[in-house]
């Protein structure tokens, strides 16, 4: 497993502390885990980080994690209690910026009772998140590398008669197999009518010639995400079938061609809809177009008409365009890309022709 350098962990805490000054406020406070470890390399369940503006930090857990914060978190304090927020608050004075959006009822309460002036955060670290350094860059190309040589592994068959669950099983051991610290997220296996549903979770249904088969799956290393959706054919396509993959190929095409350094974000989302609308299945795209992936299989930057900004060169996100048919199947297309000055990086590196497996 590698963990960011703690060269990597001062620059991101630097970047913060640039961020909080537009905020007025004397540090800040970082309580949602995922911003915790990207902050302080920390993986564990219970900590939290003070981020005073003059760039020193305490790192506040409990007595479970002594040895593992002493090996993970450099370059801080450390304060090991069982009442973080509590002894959080003691050590706050003046105005902080705490993460609101994730914050409980309940922990907001306590800050206040303790005479704590708190300001939301606004999301610093998310923003933050956005654009990837080297390290995370690594860790995503192997999660997505190894993700897509699983799917290779399992394409080679038999597919025919096995369960929907067999399947997605199998193809989660392969990317274990492979090195893959755990699974992105449950496996999307769906078969036939199934593949309809976009996040169809997988059932007894035995695979049958002429079912489209989507899997939606990804690989998790050091911590990083990769979401990768491929949709084959069991024996010959049937025409509409090659109709409905060839309009969201085409979809996904535009939509990553439109994936550049400073591009609007919306630009994306209207390339690969215009596609959909102009082949006539616009109606049946239901779901999202694509997400930012990487400590959170979902995160910032998410691909909407409504995003007002602009794509930065090393952000990590998704293109996934589908056509969904009630009773009938779907087809989703999706790859986890990096943005470059050109032409973006496609991590998941496989073809997206459409497949015939026998």
């Amino acid at each position: 497993m590698s963990a960011p350098t703690a060269g990597q962990l001062v620059d991101r805490r630097a970047r913060a502390v640039d961020a909080l000054t537009a905020l007025g406020a004397e540090g800040l406070l970082v309580t949602t885990l995922v911003n915790v470890r990207y902050l302080t390399g920390f993986t564990g369940s219970n900590g939290a980080l003070l981020l005073a503006a003059d760039g020193t930090g305490t790192f506040l857990t409990d007595g479970r994690y002594r040895d593992q914060a002493a090996d993970e978190v450099p370059g801080l304090d450390h304060h090991i209690t069982r009442d973080l927020m509590g002894d959080a608050a003691g050590r706050m004075s003046g105005l902080w910026a705490c993460e609101t959006h994730t914050l409980s009822v309940d922990v907001y309460a306590q800050l206040g009772a303790a005479g704590v002036s708190t300001v939301p955060a606004a999301r610093i670290v998310e923003g933050l998140r956005e654009v990837k350094d080297e390290g995370e860059i690594d860790a995503l190309r192997r999660a997505c590398r190894l993700s897509v040589e699983a799917l290779n592994g399992l394409l080679a068959g038999p597919l025919l008669g096995r369960t929907e669950t067999d399947v997605a099983r199998d193809l989660e051991w392969r990317m274990l197999e492979l090195g893959a610290e755990g699974i992105a997220f449950e496996t999307i296996l769906a078969s036939g009518p199934n593949s309809a549903i976009p996040h169809h979770s997988p059932t007894d249904r035995v695979l049958q010639t002429g079912d489209l088969v989507k899997a939606d799956f990804g690989a998790r290393v050091d911590g990083y995400h990769a979401d990768c959706t491929r949709t084959v054919v069991l024996g010959t396509a049937d025409d509409w079938q090659r109709e409905v993959h060839a309009a969201v190929q085409a979809s996904q095409a535009a939509g990553v061609s439109a994936l550049r350094e400073d591009a609007p974000v919306a630009a994306s989302d209207e390339a690969a809809r215009q596609v959909l609308a102009d082949a006539g299945w616009l109606e049946q795209f239901t779901t999202g177009l694509g997400h930012g992936v990487g400590l959170q299989i979902h995160e910032d930057p998410f691909i909407s008409h409504r995003h007002a900004g602009r794509l930065a060169r090393r952000t990590t996100l998704t293109m996934e365009p589908g056509i969904y048919v009630p009773g009938r199947g779907g087809v989703r297309i999706e790859d986890t890309l990096l943005v470059t000055s050109g032409d973006p990086e496609v991590l998941t590196t496989m073809t997206t022709d459409l497949l015939e497996i026998a």
